[in-house]
């Protein structure tokens, strides 16, 4: 193997950088050629791909977001597409590519490994909704961004004795609005693994005022309903002027925390290992604070468990 490449794809998310930087300088380190993907799949499609030294990706690793940008591509779901694609990488003599994002950015990895092209994947998607590794790259700057919105709003929250609803990221994955509901001290988290009933938390509303509460703060992942729709009904309930906040994709911007720049330099530096021992068809993760790597099919085949001890603590510490 001497020329390998790296492309980011899907969603973006904080860390990303940290990521490229780090497939960028062990590819380098060791011996390779390396190249820059733009635009995702897409960009590999349409062959923007270009060569990458050590100046590339000089200062990036506090930016948000990708250099590489990222993209969403429907021509690569057809075997058409990815044959093209692999046929690209093969034109401009790449052997291995480290793909980052999420677990539709995996399942092009998985396919491309089967059309003769070394595949390894790094998880970097803020909902942290790849269940075979702790953590994804981005997760910890997200709930960093929320609970920050989640200071504020409390200020004001309280001046006014109103009722703040927050929506925030997690169509299918609640881990978002748990961990940044813990740490923001949230009355209720409201999660699509959990689900909530309407009646009972407006009863917890009124109670939590007769017993002199100056607001009350709902954490509400988007995967189970709208923050708009809610606040109308716990107002029109209860009597206590609600206020929805969303704050969208403010989430996925943003310096990386020190947590995700580790992060992420360690997986990327391990993909480039693995692509250097002749590996494909591999993901990285993080387990119990320690690197590692699985086969793709068994990562994608790892069943999501939702942490119901952390909620029963959020629960229990909530008033």
């Amino acid at each position: 193997m001497k020329t390998i490449a790296v492309l980011t794809s899907g969603g973006d998310a904080p860390g990303m950088n940290a990521a490229i930087r780090a497939v960028v300088r062990t590819g380098l380190d060791k011996g390779f050629r390396v190249m820059g993907v733009q635009r995702g799949y897409s960009g590999l499609i349409n062959g923007e791909i270009f060569p990458m030294d050590r100046h590339s990706v000089a200062d990036i690793i506090q930016r948000g977001g990708t250099i590489l940008r990222t993209a969403r591509c429907a021509e690569f779901k057809t075997e058409e597409g990815r044959k093209r694609g692999a046929n690209i990488l093969k034109t401009f003599g790449i052997d291995g590519l480290v793909v980052i994002g999420g677990d539709g950015s995996f399942r092009g990895a998985q396919l491309l490994s089967k059309l003769g092209i070394a595949t390894v994947g790094l998880p970097g998607t803020i909902d942290n909704d790849l269940p075979y590794s702790d953590y994804t790259i981005g997760f910890d700057t997200a709930i960093n961004t929320v609970l920050d919105a989640i200071n504020k709003l409390r200020d004001t929250s309280t001046s006014h004795e109103r009722v703040s609803i927050v929506e925030v990221m997690g169509r299918n994955c609640g881990d978002i609005a748990l961990y940044a509901g813990l740490a923001g001290g949230a009355e209720s988290i409201i999660v699509p693994e959990k689900g909530y009933n309407q009646d009972e938390l407006c009863r917890t509303i009124l109670e939590g005022k007769l017993r002199g509460k100056m607001h009350n703060l709902i954490i509400l992942a988007e995967g189970i309903g709208g923050a708009d729709d809610l606040a109308k009904k716990v107002e029109g309930i209860t009597g206590i002027q609600t206020r929805a906040t969303i704050l969208g994709h403010i989430q996925r911007g943003g310096s990386p925390t020190c947590m995700d720049r580790v992060l992420a330099s360690r997986m990327g530096y391990r993909a480039v290992e693995l692509l250097q021992e002749g590996k494909s068809s591999k993901v990285v993760g993080i387990k119990d604070g320690k690197i590692f790597d699985m086969d793709i099919d068994d990562a994608l085949a790892v069943e999501r468990h939702f942490d119901e001890k952390l909620y029963e603590i959020a629960n229990a510490l909530s008033y």
